[in-house]
């Protein structure tokens, strides 16, 4: 017998799609506030993520910034964690504030923050430069045997709109410690945002929407029969 489903059940399928792809990504997100073991109270983080309205979770600071803004990781604190290099934090790149001290870190990788637009203040160990160099930071000191890296330059131009490096019809934001990235302007895309008008989204997406609609429901009639075999 052949099984007919409505569109309730078809939306219902993909929603539960993407509930499951959500929490896949949140569940990586938050590893990284387990990475040590060990208590941040009463250091640079815990004090930052208290004046921040923030909740301490493991190694992490967590701050709901609104009702339809899920929770996000704005402190890390890996101080002391006998870490000897870092080469992947993006899943935490919503972070203002990381502290790196007391570990033996050779050297860090700019490209490791590429796309951290919110970080502002770093602890590092001593002979640990800052990221994308000292230009790259209103204040670089060290201090109490810690490398201080203090508010992240923009490294578009004075008037925060066009850039050296971006083509004509794009504007430029600050991207990570010396890192920067282009978008086109209002009315323009494509490639090097050469097209103007409206972007063509139902033509571009409404393809990939259905065919997500379609896998989801050959996966759940799939998984349907095989139950009901067993």
């Amino acid at each position: 017998m052949n099984a007919v489903y409505s569109w309730t059940e078809i939306i219902a399928i993909v929603l539960l799609f993407n509930v499951c792809f959500s929490t896949s990504y949140r569940r990586t997100e938050t590893q990284v506030c387990a990475l040590c073991g060990g208590s941040v109270n009463n250091t640079a983080v815990d004090l930052f993520c208290s004046s921040s309205a923030g909740r301490i979770k493991g190694r992490c600071c967590l701050k709901n910034n609104s009702i339809s803004d899920p929770e996000r990781i704005i402190g890390l604190d890996l101080s002391n964690c006998s870490l000897t290099h870092v080469d992947n934090l993006q899943g935490v790149s919503t972070v203002v504030m990381i502290d790196f001290s007391l570990n033996p870190i050779v050297n860090i990788s700019d490209t490791v923050f590429e796309g951290f637009g919110d970080l502002n203040f770093m602890i590092l160990p001593p002979h640990v430069a800052c990221p994308g160099g000292n230009t790259s930071w209103e204040k670089v000191e060290l201090k109490d045997g810690k490398r201080l890296c203090e508010g992240q330059k923009n490294m578009c131009n004075q008037t925060g709109h066009l850039s050296v490096n971006c083509p004509e019809n794009s504007l430029c934001a600050p991207y990570g410690p010396g890192f920067s990235e282009c978008s086109c302007a209002e009315s323009f895309y494509g490639y090097k945002c050469l097209r103007q008008g409206d972007f063509p989204a139902l033509v571009v997406f409404g393809p990939l929407a259905a065919s997500t609609v379609v896998m989801s429901l050959l996966l759940w009639v799939t998984q349907r029969r095989k139950a009901k075999n067993q």
